[in-house]
């Protein structure tokens, strides 16, 4: 597998965040089929590990907002996990959607030759070890000639452990706001692309992330107006939830 790198990227602008942003419950197979419907070739997830040391999607470290469940989700087991209704909170039609397995989506895309941006999400205090196990799992289901996914975290240590068990898949630093020396980490960690808050970006922003040889990503792009103002500025990918309003075909 070649590695990725800033000049070689090979990932589409547009990325469905969390699978169909909210129009379907998120982070689960119905939301990527629904976004993959809308025409995008890229998502978006949250991975974190349950007790039994598995990769699965979640985005809060706690299970009730986006399902049945109750507490910390890395607290249960798969097979608990399994068992969680993560469809009915959002609409009726989905009641009964389950919670999916970063190895689920991983197939899902690659029999239908779509990229992933895997954020490694951890459980608090789980940061290393999250990103180790990611990386091991990604680097076993991705093989061959297939574009591998690209990991992000805020978290440093994280995009760390996916380095040290996956060193050739790529890394992004997301960011929310601009702390000191933060560019300088996201090279030391070999990272090959910067995900901020898109209002974060400006043209001195964007000249300074491509002059150190990483990409610009933006989350979470949802007006007509803040997109065109990232196009404008040249500026890489833009996550959004809005697979509805944006057409990535354009």
């Amino acid at each position: 597998m070649n590695a990725i790198t800033a000049p070689s990227w090979p990932y589409p602008r547009w990325i469905a965040h969390r699978g169909a942003g909210k129009l379907a419950p998120e982070n689960t197979l119905a939301a990527f089929r629904l976004g993959a419907q809308h025409g995008y070739r890229m998502f978006e997830c949250d991975a974190k590990l349950s007790a039994d040391g598995v990769p699965f999607l979640l985005h809060d470290a706690t299970l009730e907002r986006t399902t049945n469940g109750h507490g910390t989700g890395g607290d249960l087991p798969l097979g608990a996990l399994a068992q969680l209704d993560a469809g009915g909170w959002h609409s009726r039609a989905y009641a009964g959607e389950a919670v999916p397995t970063l190895e689920a989506l991983a197939r899902f895309c690659l029999a239908n030759g779509y990229f992933l941006n895997i954020e490694i999400k951890p459980t608090p205090g789980q940061e290393e070890e999250t990103g180790r196990v990611v990386g091991e799992t990604a680097a076993r289901l991705w093989q061959g000639p297939t574009v591998p996914p690209l990991f992000s975290s805020f978290k440093p240590a994280a995009l760390a452990g996916a380095q040290a068990t996956a060193p050739h898949i790529p890394r992004a630093l997301l960011i929310d706001t601009l702390r000191d020396g933060c560019l300088e980490e996201a090279r030391g960690l070999g990272c090959v692309a910067i995900v901020c808050n898109h209002a974060l970006w400006d043209a001195a922003l964007v000249a300074q992330v491509k002059a150190l040889g990483m990409r610009t990503l933006s989350y979470t792009v949802n007006d007509e107006w803040a997109a065109q103002r990232l196009l404008d500025l040249g500026t890489d990918g833009i996550i959004t939830d809005r697979v509805d309003l944006f057409s990535p075909a354009l």
